[in-house]
Parts: C-alpha cells; sequence; structure tokens
C-alpha cells in the first residue's frame, strides 16, 4: 500500500478545515492560529510532491514572517470586529461574484491538468518545471522557468508589489487632523536648556 496517497488526503483534508476555520472562526486570534495550521498542511502537500524549496518558502516567510505578525497585530491592537462586520452584507453581492469566478479558474485549472496540462498547445508551468527538475535541482528548475519563460509575468508581479508598498507608505505619511507625529529633526535639535526646566517648588505646596 502506497502510504503517500494517505497523507495526502490527510494533509488535504487538515488543509481544508483549517481554511474553513479561519473565515468561520469569530476569535481572531483562533483564525489566525487556524491559517497557520493551513500553511503547515499546504507545506506538506509541497513535500509530497517533491518541491521542498516551496514547501520551506511556506514555512519560513508565511509562517514564521506573515502569519506571526498577523497574530501579533491581532493581540496588541484593539479592534471592534463586530464593527467591522456591520457592512458585511453590503459587499456579500461582490463576494459572492468573486467567489464564483475563483471557482471557474479552479475548475478550468482542474481540466487543464486532467486533459494533459495542455493550454492551446502550450504546456503548462508545472510541467515545464517537472521535466526540467529531472536533472537539475527544484530551486534551479523553479529559477530557470521564472527568469526565462516567464520572465514578464515575474516583472509584472514585483510592480504590483512595488506599487502596493509605494500606496502603503502614501496612505501612512497623509497628513489627517488631529493626529500626533514625531519630528525627528525637532527632536535631535533639541538641548538640555530648552528640554528641561528647573522650578523652586515653595516648602508644603504644589508644583
Amino acid at each position: 500500500m502506497d502510504f503517500s496517497f494517505v497523507f495526502f488526503y490527510l494533509f488535504a483534508a487538515v488543509l481544508l478545515g483549517s481554511a474553513f476555520m479561519v473565515v468561520a472562526a469569530r476569535n481572531p486570534v483562533h483564525a489566525v492560529l487556524f491559517l497557520i495550521l493551513a500553511f503547515v498542511n499546504a507545506a506538506a502537500l509541497f513535500l509530497l510532491l517533491s518541491a521542498e524549496f516551496l514547501a520551506m518558502i511556506l514555512i519560513v516567510v508565511y509562517v514564521g514572517a506573515v502569519a506571526v505578525l498577523f497574530l501579533f497585530v491581532v493581540m496588541m491592537l484593539d479592534v471592534d470586529f463586530a464593527e467591522l462586520k456591520q457592512g458585511f452584507l453590503q459587499y456579500l453581492p461582490i463576494g459572492a461574484l468573486i467567489g464564483v469566478l475563483f471557482l471557474i479558474e479552479l475548475i478550468a485549472v482542474a481540466s487543464i491538468v486532467v486533459t494533459g496540462g495542455k493550454i492551446a498547445g502550450a504546456p503548462l508551468v508545472v510541467n515545464a518545471v517537472a521535466q526540467g527538475a529531472r536533472n537539475v535541482s527544484n530551486v534551479k528548475a523553479i529559477g530557470d522557468a521564472l527568469y526565462t519563460t516567464y520572465v514578464y509575468y515575474f516583472e509584472g508581479a514585483g510592480l504590483i508589489l512595488l506599487v502596493a508598498m509605494i500606496g502603503a507608505i502614501v496612505l501612512t505619511l497623509h497628513r489627517r487632523e488631529g493626529v500626533k507625529r514625531q519630528s525627528a529633526a525637532e527632536q535631535n535639535a533639541r538641548t538640555k536648556l530648552a528640554a528641561v526646566e528647573l522650578r523652586k517648588v515653595p516648602f508644603r505646596q504644589g508644583v
């Protein structure tokens, strides 16, 4: 009996259950913990597919950095999630439309894999990497696919991330009324005479 199928269904079942609990959990801290569990099981599935590099990236980057950062932010900030969920029904049609489109994409990808991984005569990305991984390492095969055949898509994704980063910085530095901000130049320019004031307090009286 091939135990790889047993482990595949085990990890896949836990992954689906964890993904569902991320959405269904009422406590945001529990949702982040379920997200970490989903990442770990997804990394195990990558290991079964002999994609060690992707598995380690999923653990180191997403679990070790992103998910833990989410956990600390949720635990440190006092966010009123009941108030955030008040507009849920307002955005329900848009969310349902996005969910249907995502389901159609998943069905299209599944049908491509079943039919042999061909899109109008072009090989699928996974097949190209798998064919190149026979004689080279997993990391070199992924690098060859990203920086040769799919280099324009890779650079486009990098530009999108750059625009998102610049947008986050612009929104953070946006001037708003009633918000106190620090000025590093003014703080560094302060002297002892400007920062310290000595007062002689009378006996048995307050300041």
